[in-house]
């Protein structure tokens, strides 16, 4: 009697196969807390799913216990995880267009936020994710603002000489272009980095500025408004083959919620902007707002510095920041 066995590849193809033919369950990875905006939007996509009653679980694995943060696109790609919630700019070493989606003044709002997704540089930016056997299920975008240790700094001109952190490679060009110095360093080494003096302003998302209480270090703060600098994309993405090999029924279970979760997403970017605005208000930092002409400078010195190198460095990059651009 001849003995016949698989090898572990086909093994976990069989596996794979019997529980999608079934009762499915999705491993979902990312950085953040149970309290983060991020892990909610993932979270009401795995309650809408459970309510459905499809044979289908999602098992959300929180702060980096399943990968680290910058790690999960690969395994993603690849079908080794199912699912994430990932700045995709984490993944601009593999793909460059990536690096789109976090640079200075392409995005002005969050209602322009919301159009860019449903746009003709979305598809692109799809398309590219496609190659990889990715998808998007929940399009979202997070804002930041600037915060300066002894003055405001809304314009170009009000980082000359100082010496600034920035949120990404692309923003620390933009800055170095303004004339400022670049100190490159975690958000949350931030605060420390003001009180010893290392710092003069400092460029992070709304969430970071009221977590690491920046507020106890700084004397104006410029939140993101009609206008702001800082946007970063941050989806909650699917692998693609993953999605395909579940029944219909489960496919529809999963877009309903990530509809429900996108909606949820853009409303709580707004409230979490706000509530940076009160924080620091109530801690009697003054506000200041950017103007729609220091927006514009800003995008200006951007067209010279960071688009530049975007362009110069990303193979039909120039289109598809075009495509980005076209969208009002």
């Amino acid at each position: 009697m001849k003995t016949r066995f698989l090898t572990a590849a086909a093994m976990t193809a069989l596996m794979t196969t019997a529980s999608i033919a079934g009762a499915a369950e999705l491993r979902l990875s990312h950085q953040w807390s149970n309290q983060d905006v991020r892990h909610q939007v993932a979270q009401i996509v795995a309650d809408e799913v459970a309510a459905a009653d499809v044979d289908l679980e999602i098992r959300i694995f929180g702060s980096q216990s399943l990968f680290k943060a910058r790690e999960q696109y690969t395994p993603l790609s690849r079908g080794q995880l199912d699912m994430t919630v990932l700045p995709l700019s984490y993944a601009g070493g593999q793909r460059p267009a990536y690096n789109l989606t976090l640079m200075p003044g392409l995005v002005k709002n969050h209602d322009h936020a919301a159009r860019l997704n449903e746009s003709p540089f979305m598809e692109s930016i799809e398309a590219t994710l496609a190659e990889d056997d990715v998808m998007v299920l929940v399009h979202g975008y997070l804002a930041g603002g600037f915060a300066g240790k002894e003055k405001c700094m809304t314009a170009p001109e009000d980082v000359e000489g100082a010496q600034m952190r920035a949120a990404g490679k692309a923003f620390e060009q933009m800055l170095a272009g303004a004339g400022a110095s670049i100190a490159s360093m975690a958000s949350s080494e931030i605060y420390n980095a003001m009180q010893t003096g290392v710092l003069d302003g400092a460029n992070t998302s709304s969430s970071s500025f009221v977590s690491y209480r920046i507020y106890e270090q700084v004397a104006c703060y410029t939140p993101p408004g009609d206008y702001a600098l800082w946007f970063m994309y941050q989806p909650l993405l699917m692998n693609k083959s993953t999605f395909e090999g579940l029944s219909e029924d489960q496919q529809a279970a999963l877009l309903a919620g990530a509809e429900k979760a996108q909606a949820f997403y853009l409303e709580e970017a707004k409230k979490e902007d706000a509530e940076s605005r009160r924080v620091f208000e109530e801690a009697g930092v003054e506000i200041r707002d950017m103007t729609e002409d220091e927006f514009n400078a800003w995008r200006a010195l951007a067209q010279e510095t960071s688009y530049k190198a975007f362009v110069d460095e990303v193979p039909g990059g120039q289109e598809l920041l075009d495509q980005a651009l076209a969208v009002e």
